[in-house]
């Protein structure tokens, strides 16, 4: 279910550590968080901080998280996931855990007439060579943290205009209204995602 409001960077990673530690407990199973985050820049622990270009003078705040790549923008319009995961009996392949983000997320844009797909040796989700949607993943003792992040509205591309997203030069960002030439709204492709969440395990747990 997609949380109510726009969510702060902080708070979505509070709920992250939250359902992580309650899964390792054993006290509740997998889930999905789905949110929209208040406008934000994320890059993972690197050296290299280029692909935020002029990091003082950028519109929004910057967020160090414990996510792997470069820099890339949170902010309204955009649907945020979080899947929360153990992979301990599931290979323990990141790789694996990636494809299949990406495999869920495309059959779900399909769903709406846009032919998404992946790109060759790049990780996420592009239509031709627009890209579409991000992921970046964690783990915590083999329980997946971070996610992914896909446009939904044209508001959520303004952001991007600032930096370099994922390190990738000259990429073109869009939105899936955009590719889809109707407006879609967060909720509506929301809605579509979390049906296809039991269907995200069931491919992770066919991984040898």
């Amino acid at each position: 279910m997609l949380e109510n409001g726009l969510i702060s960077y902080d708070q979505g990673l509070q709920m992250q550590e939250s359902a992580v530690a309650e899964l390792l407990a054993g006290t509740t199973g997998e889930r999905l968080i789905l949110l929209e985050h208040e406008p934000v820049y994320t890059i993972g622990r690197l050296r290299d901080r280029s692909s935020l270009r002029d990091a003082q003078r950028l519109p929004h705040p910057i967020v160090e998280t414990n996510r792997g790549g470069q820099a890339t923008y949170h902010g309204p319009g955009q649907l945020v996931g979080y899947p929360i995961l153990d992979l301990r009996d599931r290979g323990q392949d990141l790789h694996a855990h990636l494809r299949m983000i990406e495999e869920v997320l495309i059959d779900a844009c399909r769903h709406f007439g846009v032919d998404a797909r992946r790109h060759e040796g790049l990780t996420g989700v592009w239509v031709d060579d627009r890209k579409m949607a991000s992921i970046g993943v964690g783990v915590k003792k083999w329980i997946s943290m971070h996610g992914f992040a896909i446009n939904i509205t044209a508001d959520s591309l303004s952001g991007f205009f600032a930096i370099t997203p994922c390190g990738i030069d000259g990429v073109t960002m869009t939105c899936l209204s955009r590719e889809a030439g109707r407006e879609i709204a967060v909720e509506e492709f929301a809605a579509v995602l979390e049906r296809k969440f039991p269907e995200l395990r069931g491919k992770i747990d066919s991984v040898d």
